[in-house]
Formats: C-alpha cells, structure tokens, sequence
C-alpha cells in the first residue's frame, strides 16, 4: 500500500526559521536605536546589518524596511541607510504628539494605579538618577523610557502605547546625540510629581506632570 506524502514541513520551518531570525534583527535594532545606541546620521549598509547579527541579507533587508517604515531609519533613493538626523521643527513636533498621547495614557492608567506600581516607579527612578549620576545617556534614555512605560502599560491602551514608542523610536538618535546639552545632574523632577500625583489620585495634577516632563526636555533641545 501506497501511504500518502505528509505536507512540506521543512519548508513551513524554514519559513518560520526566517521569520524568527529577522524579528530577532528588527527587534534588536530597534531597541538600539530607540535607546540611542546609535548616533544620528550613522550611515548604515544591508551587508554591515547581516555581518553583526550573522544573518543573510534578506532578514537584514525585511529589518530594514520595517524600521524605514517607523521612521526609525530613512533611506535615501540610492540606498544609503542611516539613523534620522532631525530639525528643530520635527523635534517640536514629536513633543506635541508626546504630549497629546502621554498625558491620555497617564490619565487612563491613573484608576489601575496600586501602590505595587507606585512603589515601582520609585525604584526606576532611582535607576534614571544613578544613570544621571554617572552621565550614562543610554542608561538614562532606557531607564526613563522604562519609567513612562510602566506607568502607560496600567492604561490597556495598546494602540496609543504603540504610536507613543514609534515617536521614542524616532527620538532615540537625537536624544543620545542632544543629551549633553541638557548638562542634567539629579533625575527629571517631574517624575516626582508624577508619583506625588498617582499617590493622591490627583488626575488634573498628574496630567500637569506628564505634559511638562516630556515636552520641556524636547523643547530644551531644540533651542
């Protein structure tokens, strides 16, 4: 008796094999940049990607693209890619929408707030004041970053979190690069009126706290 031929699996796990080698890029890449890891205007080959991450060229190209597309990366009409180098005008921009999204997400997490989430947006903070200390601008981008998304993931809002990170995306560069001029030596003092704000369930107070932590920074850099 003749048994039937069993699909092609092979070829379905090399599909998934690829799939999962170039989200590992996209994702890697992506928290670098979003980290500013990488300086603005680093110019950036297809070949150099695959080399560092030990991948073939299509994975390295899929990561590519889908960064271009976040804005994470831009890539000029002969192929030259490279990290976003950006005016004072997208600066501004980038800070209204910050404080348009954040401040929404701040407000809806404010009702899930418990004291675990109080008491673990101090101990952040103390991380983006030992970063401060040390004048460790990764550190300090991470750890901040790491700050507004403990708090925004107390929203449910995933759409909004997600528009918000491609705009940290689109600022990781140029906040590495800017971070200097900034000369900070204690943690942003906003931070602290944001958790004096969800420990008193102060919603006008909070929504104060947020809009002016993540636009006064950004307007500073672009002065």
């Amino acid at each position: 008796m003749v048994m039937p031929l069993k699909p092609a699996e092979p070829a379905v796990t090399a599909a998934n094999s690829a799939g999962a080698v170039h989200d590992r890029v996209y994702r890697t890449l992506r928290s670098r940049i979003m980290y500013g890891e990488i300086m603005p205007g680093i110019a950036m080959t297809l070949r150099g990607i695959g080399k560092e991450y030990d991948v073939s060229m299509t994975p390295a190209r899929e990561a590519v693209r889908r960064l271009v597309a976040e804005g994470a990366l831009t890539m000029s009409s002969s192929g030259r890619i490279s990290t976003p180098e950006l005016t004072n005008e997208r600066i501004e921009e980038l800070a209204a929408l910050r404080a348009l999204i954040e401040v929404e997400l701040a407000s809806r997490a404010l009702p899930r707030a418990h004291m675990a989430l109080i008491e673990r947006l101090q101990a952040i903070n103390s991380s983006v004041a030992e970063a401060v200390a040390h004048r460790d601008a990764v550190s300090y981008i991470r750890t901040n970053l790491e700050f507004h998304r403990t708090l925004y993931l107390r929203a449910q809002a995933p759409a909004m979190l997600a528009m918000t990170e491609t705009v940290w995306l689109q600022m990781g560069p140029t906040m590495r690069a800017l971070y200097g001029r900034l000369r900070r030596t204690e943690p942003p003092q906003y931070h602290r009126l944001i958790i004096a704000a969800l420990r008193a369930g102060d919603e006008p107070g909070l929504r104060l706290a947020v809009r002016s932590d993540v636009t006064m920074g950004l307007r500073m850099l672009a002065t």
